[in-house]
This record gives C-alpha cells, structure tokens and sequence, in this order.
C-alpha cells in the first residue's frame, strides 16, 4: 500500500457520492453510486490501519468534542454514536450545552477514523433533515412522535449498514500483513483496545444509556429510507451539525 493512494481515493469517493446525489442521475446508477462508495469508504479505514501499523506517526488517535444543535438534538447524537461506534471509536454524551437545547458529546479514536466518523455524520444528518421534511404524518398520529420514530428507524438502518460495511472490509482483509509482518485483525484489535484506553482513562465512571423508548409509528417508514439512504459525505468541518473543535 502506498500513502499517495489516500487522497485520490477519497477523491473518487466523493466523485461517487457526488454522482448519486444529483437528482439527474437514473435511481439505478444512483444507487450503483452509493454502494460502491460505501464499500471504498470501510476499505479506506482498513487501509489506513494497516499503513499506521508500520507508521505510527501517521496516524495518531486523538480526541473531539462537538456540540450537536436543535432540532432534535438527541436523535443527532444517536446518529453519531451508532457511526463512531461502527468505526472502531468511542463516544461518552456529556449533556446539554449550557442551559440551551443543543448537546455536547466527545469521541475518542484515531485521526483517520475521526474523519470518517465527521464525513458520514454530515452526510447522513443532511439526508436524515431532508428525508424527515418530505414525510406527510399520516392522520390521526401525534406529529412529534410519528417524527421522532422515523428518526429513530433511519438511524438504526443507517447503522446497520454502516457496521455491515466495517465487517465486509475488515473480512476482506484478513489474510493481508502490514510492512511489520502482523495481521489486519491484530491491528485492527490494537487500535481499538488504545481508542477504549483513551476513553475510559477520560471518564472512568461512564455508564452505557438506557434503552431508548418511542410512541410514534413512524418507525417502518424511516427505516425504509435509512436503506436508499447514500452512506458517506463529501463535506467536514463546521456545518448545520454543529461545531467541532479539536
């Protein structure tokens, strides 16, 4: 593997995605689009793992906080949390932002993975937003609560693709060896056995969440376009999502 692929790689990936949000795309090549970008999107996180194996320098784990704005800010960090999760990092919800609606939460991962974990955040939050306005409640459903069950069927959709991805990549590479001679899945397991150190260091007494409850029937519907939905981004930094700071 060779460092200079890294860059052209996420070009073409955002070249993909690029051609399946165009709404002149046929629905079929739109889709084609997604799938493959989904798919070089997990293998460039095994890439990158397996070069880090023989250059640690390259990529270092590190740590983010971001605020997470209205509307329906804790259905934003369940977004997060399922994409950061899938990607080998770790995320602790450090509640509100002052007295305001808007939430805080803090990932722990390596720097290659953070990027990932901001560029699919971003996407899907956008498609997420766009997806829940062109819903019509059906009559007689509480708006709120139809709305926040499809929110909560598109993250869990999401989620399942993404960690489908992770997997299919990380089986992909199970037989291939770094410059120093060892396994993707021993590095793979490395990396995130320091992510988990990084985290519980920072916050020994974190707890995981309760089981999350909801009313609406909305739940199908939203799970339904979490499957069409494009998984990956071609936008980082600060946006609508909230800020991010280092």
């Amino acid at each position: 593997m060779s460092t200079s692929k890294a860059p052209a790689k996420l070009e073409t990936i955002r070249a993909l995605l690029a051609k399946a949000e165009d709404p002149r795309t046929p629905e079929s090549e739109a889709e084609l689009a997604r799938k493959r970008a989904f798919e070089m999107m997990a293998k460039y996180g095994v890439e990158q793992a397996m070069l880090n194996d023989a250059n640690p320098a390259s990529d270092a784990p590190t740590d983010r906080k971001i605020i997470l704005d209205n509307p329906w800010a804790m259905e934003r960090v369940r977004l997060i949390n399922r994409i950061a999760l899938a990607l080998g990092c770790e995320l602790i919800h450090l509640g509100r932002d002052g007295s305001g609606p808007a939430r805080r939460v803090h990932i722990f991962g390596y720097a290659s993975d953070l990027q990932r974990v901001e560029l699919l955040y971003t996407s899907l939050l956008l498609q997420m937003n766009s997806g829940l306005a062109a819903q019509s409640v059906p009559p007689g459903q509480g708006v709120r609560a139809w709305r926040r069950s499809w929110l909560l069927g598109f993250i869990s959709r999401v989620g399942d693709r993404i960690e489908e991805a992770e997997r299919g990549a990380r089986e992909e590479a199970r037989g291939e060896t770094t410059a120093t001679g060892r396994s993707a899945a021993l590095v793979l397991a490395d990396r995130k056995a320091v992510v988990s150190r990084s985290y519980q260091q920072a916050y020994p007494r974190a707890r995981k969440g309760g089981t999350t409850t909801m009313t609406g029937n909305g739940y199908g519907a939203g799970w339904m376009a979490g499957s069409r939905a494009d998984i990956g981004g071609k936008r980082i930094g600060r946006t609508t999502a909230g800020s991010i700071t280092a």
